[in-house]
């Protein structure tokens, strides 16, 4: 098994991915330690978003939050106003937990190994083995669906995903050095990221093509196996958005819990089957032809946007008013920006 990590750490030497938060292996040679916080900030954004995605978003933290102090001590509002577009709303949530946890509990000091960061919020046993692999190199198995893949080719696994996550890890972990145990689980990431790719998989160039079982059986473009997933279902809701007579817009912080949780938004009803109308205030709503459509993890969703003018003196029974000059599309969550795109349109030709 020694063989086969040599083999990869030596590939992955002369060919390891560039990222605005890794430290290179040969930085790593000549003593540069990656910085934990750096490390657990891009692991969080990295959890179901593509590099590409996270790139700015990173750059973003790390210039308004360049530490772990910092970030704790942001308002809730900007952080999330900041993460916006990026989704998984609960993970900036958690971030800013684990943040506040780790300079109240630890001195502002990452815990250098994997209890100790299981037990901080938010953090889970892939994020825990990441940062302790790659800022602390302690032997921690990383297993993401990249690993899962290789795993899946190096040893011809036919089992079905999700049933054999616990196969794969446990193949993985035989493979996890003692040794740069932080360079090896970003090379077996980058080596699915960019070779061991799930279609087309480039194995003549592959440096694990020799012990590779699912290449001599000529099974690796069908691997891994899923499961198929059951049907996604649809769910429908109304957003209100309403503009005062000086242009402030109509807004509302959702509730710290669910979907989109703590984030700003245009009031709306309940996403259901069968949603109740649930207007923040009497006005002449105006009911637009086109939805908003967006999908989450486990439903798509379509929401019905009606829109109003609204006098300079009226009470909303909920949400609160955002003078124009500060409101920023920006800092809402995506589904929002696209209920905002939709009824600013019209709202500018009523």
């Amino acid at each position: 098994m020694g063989e086969q990590s040599d083999i990869l750490l030596e590939w992955y030497d002369l060919h390891a991915r560039q990222m605005p938060w890794r430290t290179s292996p040969a930085d790593r040679a000549a003593g540069v330690r990656p910085d934990p916080y750096r490390v657990w900030l891009s692991e969080v954004m990295l959890q179901q978003t593509t590099v590409a995605a996270v790139r700015d978003y990173f750059h973003r933290f790390t210039m308004l939050w360049p530490t772990i102090i910092d970030l704790a001590a942001a308002p809730d509002a900007d952080v999330m106003a900041a993460w916006a577009g990026l989704g998984y709303y609960a993970r900036a949530r958690n971030l800013l937990k684990c943040a506040r946890a780790i300079v109240a509990d630890h001195g502002g000091v990452f815990p250098a190994d994997r209890e100790g960061l299981l037990a901080l919020p938010g953090i889970g046993p892939y994020t825990a083995a990441a940062i302790a692999a790659i800022a602390y190199d302690e032997p921690a198995t990383v297993v993401d669906g990249n690993v899962e893949r290789v795993m899946a080719r190096l040893y011809d696994v036919h089992t079905p995903l999700p049933a054999a996550k616990p196969e794969l890890t446990a193949l993985a972990a035989a493979l996890t050095p003692a040794r740069r145990a932080g360079d090896y689980a970003q090379a077996v990431m980058d080596l699915g990221a960019t070779i061991c790719t799930p279609r087309n998989p480039a194995c003549v160039i592959c440096p694990w093509q020799g012990g590779c079982a699912a290449r001599r059986a000529g099974t690796q473009p069908e691997l891994p196996r899923k499961t198929p997933k059951k049907a996604v279902p649809t769910r429908h809701g109304y957003a209100y958005v309403a503009r005062r007579a000086d242009g402030a817009w109509l807004l509302e912080t959702r509730p710290d819990s669910g979907l989109l949780g703590g984030m700003l938004g245009f009031p709306g009803s309940d996403w259901s089957d069968a949603p109740s109308a649930a207007p923040p205030v009497a006005a002449e709503w105006q009911i637009l032809s086109e939805q908003a459509r967006h999908t989450f993890t486990h439903f798509h969703l379509r929401l019905t946007i009606l829109t109003a003018r609204l006098p300079q003196h009226v009470a909303p029974v909920r949400g609160h008013f955002h003078p124009a000059a500060e409101f920023r599309p920006a800092a809402l969550p995506t589904v929002m920006r696209k209920v905002h795109d939709l009824a600013s349109a019209a709202l500018r030709h009523d």
